[in-house]
């Protein structure tokens, strides 16, 4: 791990602060898939998809992940949500040029980059910026 991921880390935990480090990148993911270009096993129907790039120890990256559980199993077969943990695999994110975790990326099922969130966002902050965006779950 880097001495800037390290400070970064430390930083949050301190703060108690709603995104974390700068990062270069990662991997990890809650659903089976890597890269913007989708999903390894695609799905009978494209669907859209939710990935967040975050880390196993960053403090709002933590707190979200009930929030992606739940959704995953929530809209199952509606879309798709892929964590990347950057720290555990920084190559797996560079794609997606991340600047801040925990960093929400919105992809139409056509694979077309919608909306971008940097920081925490709770359950209904995520559904409303699907719906913000033209997408019915």
């Amino acid at each position: 791990m880097s001495k800037h991921l390290k400070l970064g880390l430390a930083a949050v935990a301190l703060a108690g602060a709603l995104a974390c480090t700068r990062t270069e990148a990662g991997a990890g993911s809650v659903v089976a898939g890597s890269g913007p270009a989708g999903a390894a096993t695609a799905p009978s129907k494209p669907l859209p998809r939710l990935v967040d790039l975050g880390a196993g120890k960053c403090i709002p990256c933590k707190a979200m992940a009930p929030i992606l559980e739940a959704l995953r199993a929530e809209y199952a077969g509606r879309m798709e949500v892929q964590f990347i943990d950057v720290w555990k695999d920084p190559d797996a994110a560079r794609p997606y040029g991340i600047h801040l975790i925990p960093t929400q990326i919105y992809f139409g099922a056509d694979g077309r980059e919608l909306a971008r969130h940097e920081g925490f966002m709770g359950r209904d902050e995520i559904l409303a910026r699907w719906k913000a965006v033209g997408v019915s779950l």
